[in-house]
């Protein structure tokens, strides 16, 4: 009889897997009743859930309309994607809450302030819960199981939901990244078949690069929660500190042979600030979403595969902020009935999964609700007593020559709530002077004490060697600030000036009247490229101070380093000297960057102003390589980088259509990490003309390797000594082996370089020691010519996170710039990704510095193929 019902059971469920398109009965619990004033998502949409991907616009226009049937919602847009469509928020709650909703958000928000908190009445308090739906676009099942919950939260009657919506404030975000969205709604509903194909090989579930799951800049938004560098993010931050929920969730996707996955993961990767309650009342919560799951059959696992270690996402944001942040993960169908080694996986089936577990949530959360209201208001009471006994009592930042990054540091922060005061006093910590006017203290006796301590803190040693994401994100250092640790005898409360309540935008100016001769800017300034770039796009004359010089401007003598830029105010063409200067005018002040009039070209020291060290630099022309087999990501931040902060038009070119075109009008080509085997050969030797005849490419990560392959460097990797083979293989059990090849990998994590200063890669930077961020484990050996490896990494490189020891003995020494020559062109290879997630400010210099500089490096300082070979090379082309 038992293997008749689970044959039974098996055909069941076999066949819900395989139904692509479901009643709404299918769907909702079916002790509930609903409300006939308001508008069912069938009825809205004509078509039954499942049967199509919903795109944003009916999205937005569904939840608009139930919003007018019912007092129970509130929507409101809180910001808006690059692609200009809103993001919208609602508010889901009893009407007698929405009639003191202002008052029940500032008294939940006094449960973050210790001074404030231990008198509240929580027994009175709702639970504040933020729903958030496929951060990842192609990660549907959310967005479509959002517009069921909205219904659901809008029409359903009765007792129970009537005391969920008087104890709780609901805050749905029904879509986190509608570009992705819709990018990817419209690939599925386009290739879907009137009889549906499920082989996993049809087109349908192969979507084309860069596929829906990021944004418009191809950025991972669920890794943007803690960096806050894409617009999407900022609006959904401000709306959590607004609230600071009780509960997040955070609705994913993952392989479609998998089942449905749950937090908490496993144990001994959460962050170790993460107070063990929270882990206990994921786990509570779990129980809720198990339950469900099993009323309906679905299969689930939990406690694997998962961490709660990088605060930056979604899931683990919440646990550094006193609430507790919960990951779904559910097996995808890619499109709308897809083949798994399960049985067939419908679209509708995934959608009443996400449905489900939402529910769970709600009922979890109104039932725990003073737990989690209590464990919100201790954890800052415990901050608070942590931050007392603390033996560092404040961080001090300084960023002295550049402005523009530290006023991207400043902003990250602000967006968090920390408290930021400008340095009143100057003080000196390890041999480095920090200084009123240009540096400022954060102490550690405030509410986001913890937060501050994930941010600033450095790892070396963890629990675990295996990372679902990076070891170590630590961000003065990613910036590439000077920073300390101020101790009980170095603090004092005098140190504190002015609060930072508003982070401004830095004043730029131009010292000085109009010029006849010329004007200079430093380099040092982050914005300085952006500005020169508009200079070039107006075909201006550029240059650039390869020996450093004192000269005397309007604001007094002033010391100028390598790579100064100078803007002669003669022979111009047809731009005159007044046109001029109210460029520079402008420019200085939009840039936030101090451009000095020069009134003659004798210098107090160094090289005079005509002098031939100063290099004219060319207008970029860029091209990048992208398509499949290309990092989206790593092409995203070189987008982005170049657009939005520089300014400078990217000509992404697919590598198909590499083999049809003529690089001529481009004098730089930039290949992200990535696989580029699929390059016709025809095409590689063109490249290497354009190479020759004096194009900079530049070539990062994985991109190095194709250059190697084809012989454009000469650079080598480095090998394994035989003596650091420190595992026994013969002992290993198998049940080790994950463990084993993952302790291997570079998550990510915090390195030191040195840099030459006075090498074009190095322009613009006043510290010999630069850190970086590293995820590879591919380590170069630097080049023979000991000019042309411009960055290295130390003797002792790990400052942050987690690398084997095997890893960092080779990554010792090894080279994380080389710069190559073929023929009179320049290839400069990058080891790391200096633009990563568009928050490493503190390398993004190196990358432009290669884009600007990179066709001016002398000839005798690169890693040069030899002329044989590239003889031998032209010999064998294709073209020949």
């Amino acid at each position: 009889m038992r293997k008749i019902i689970c044959y039974i059971l098996t055909l069941f469920l076999g066949s819900i897997h395989a139904v692509a398109q479901q009643p709404l009965s299918y769907f909702l619990p079916p002790e509930a009743t609903y409300d006939p004033q308001i508008t069912p998502p069938d009825k809205f949409l004509g078509w039954e859930m499942g049967k199509w991907h919903i795109s944003h616009d009916k999205l937005i226009s569904y939840l608009k309309l139930i919003s007018t049937q019912s007092d129970r919602i509130r929507i409101s847009q809180y910001g808006i994607t690059e692609e200009e469509r809103p993001l919208l928020l609602l508010t889901i709650t009893s009407t007698g809450n929405h009639q003191q909703l202002e008052k029940i958000r500032s008294q939940h928000l006094e449960l973050s302030d210790p001074e404030r908190s231990e008198k509240l009445n929580i027994q009175e308090m709702p639970v504040i819960i933020y729903m958030g739906y496929s951060i990842h676009g192609n990660e549907a099942s959310g967005t479509n199981a959002a517009m069921l919950m909205a219904y659901h939260l809008a029409a359903a009657q009765g007792p129970d939901i009537d005391s969920q919506l008087s104890h709780s404030v609901i805050l749905l975000d029904p879509c986190m990244n509608p570009d992705g969205s819709n990018r990817f709604a419209s690939w599925v509903n386009s290739h879907k078949s009137a009889s549906l194909v499920k082989d996993p090989h049809s087109r349908e579930f192969t979507e084309a690069w860069p596929n829906g799951r990021t944004n418009h800049y191809w950025s991972d938004l669920n890794r943007d929660w803690l960096p806050v560098q894409q617009i999407e993010t900022e609006g959904r931050i401000e709306q959590y500190h607004r609230w600071m929920p009780n509960v997040l969730t955070d609705h994913h996707e993952m392989s479609t042979n998998s089942t449905f996955f749950f937090q908490p993961g496993i144990p001994s990767r959460t962050h170790p600030l993460t107070p063990p309650k929270n882990f206990e009342l994921t786990e509570k919560i779990g129980k809720y979403h198990a339950a469900a799951l099993d009323k309906i059959g679905s299969l689930y696992y939990t406690k694997e595969s998962y961490d709660d270690f990088y605060y930056g996402k979604g899931s683990t944001y919440p646990d550094i902020n006193g609430g507790v942040g919960i990951l779904f993960e559910q097996a995808s169908s890619r499109g709308h009935l897809q083949q798994s080694i399960h049985g067939p996986l419908s679209f509708a089936f995934t959608i009443r999964n996400q449905f489900v577990t939402s529910l769970s949530t709600l009922k979890a959360s109104v039932e725990i609700r003073e737990e989690l209201l209590d464990f919100q208001r201790q954890f800052y009471l415990d901050a608070e007593k942590e931050a007392h006994h603390d033996p560092v009592k404040a961080f001090v930042v300084d960023c002295k020559n550049d402005e523009g990054r530290m006023y991207h540091f400043l902003k990250l922060l602000r967006h968090h709530k920390i408290n930021i005061y400008h340095l009143a006093k100057e003080i000196e910590v390890n041999g480095v002077r920090f200084k009123p006017g240009t540096a400022y203290i954060m102490p550690m006796e405030q509410p986001q004490y913890r937060l501050i301590k994930a941010m600033f803190e450095s790892l070396h040693s963890f629990k675990d060697s295996l990372f679902y994401d990076v070891s170590s994100w630590t961000l003065p250092l990613s910036f590439n600030l000077d920073f300390a640790r101020l101790n009980r005898r170095q603090y004092k409360p005098d140190l504190m000036g002015e609060e930072v309540k508003e982070v401004l935008f830095p004043e730029g100016r131009l010292f000085g009247d109009k010029s006849d001769y010329g004007y200079v800017l430093e380099w040092d300034n982050y914005y300085a490229p952006r500005l020169v770039n508009a200079l070039l796009k107006r075909d201006l004359v550029v240059k650039t101070a390869t020996k450093p010089f004192t000269s005397f401007t309007a604001a007094g003598s002033r010391d100028f380093s390598y790579g100064t830029i100078l803007i002669p105010a003669q022979r111009q063409g047809n731009i005159g000297e007044r046109e001029i200067y109210q460029m520079l005018k402008e420019l200085s002040v939009s840039n936030g960057v101090n451009v000095y009039s020069l009134t003659t070209g004798l210098t107090l020291k160094g090289i005079d102003i005509g002098s031939p060290s100063f290099v004219t630099i060319r207008q970029p022309k860029l091209l990048m390589v992208v398509g499949e087999g290309v990092s989206a990501y790593d092409a995203g931040e070189v987008w982005h980088q170049l657009d939005k902060r520089v300014g400078m038009q990217v000509v992404m070119v697919e590598k198909s259509v590499l083999n049809n075109m003529s690089f001529d009008e481009f004098n730089t080509i930039v290949m992200v990490e990535g696989r580029y085997g699929d390059i016709a050969l025809s095409t590689v030797e063109n490249i290497r003309q354009w190479i020759d005849d004096g194009g900079t490419l530049i070539a990062m990560r994985g991109a190095i390797d194709w250059c190697r392959k084809h012989d454009l460097v000469t650079i080598s990797q480095k090998s394994r000594p035989k003596q650091i083979d420190s595992l026994d293989l013969s002992k290993r059990l198998y049940a080790y082996l994950d463990r084993d090849r993952g302790s291997q990998i570079i998550g990510g994590a915090i390195f030191n370089t040195r840099i030459d200063l006075t090498h074009p890669m190095g322009y613009g930077f006043d510290h010999e020691y630069l850190p970086v961020f590293r995820r590879d484990t591919v380590f170069y050996l630097p080049s023979r010519n000991p000019y042309a490896t411009p960055v290295v990494y130390t003797d002792e490189p790990l400052m942050s996170g987690y690398i084997s020891d095997e890893k960092n003995e080779l990554l010792k020494s090894s080279a994380a710039v080389v710069v190559c020559g073929y023929g009179n062109g320049r290839i400069i290879c990058i080891a790391d990704d200096p633009n990563f997630r568009a928050f490493w400010f503190g390398t993004n210099k190196l990358f432009l510095n290669a884009i600007f500089f990179g066709s001016i490096i002398n000839k005798y300082a690169v890693e040069q193929v030899p002329k044989q070979k590239r003889l031998e090379r032209k010999e064998k082309s294709p073209s020949h």
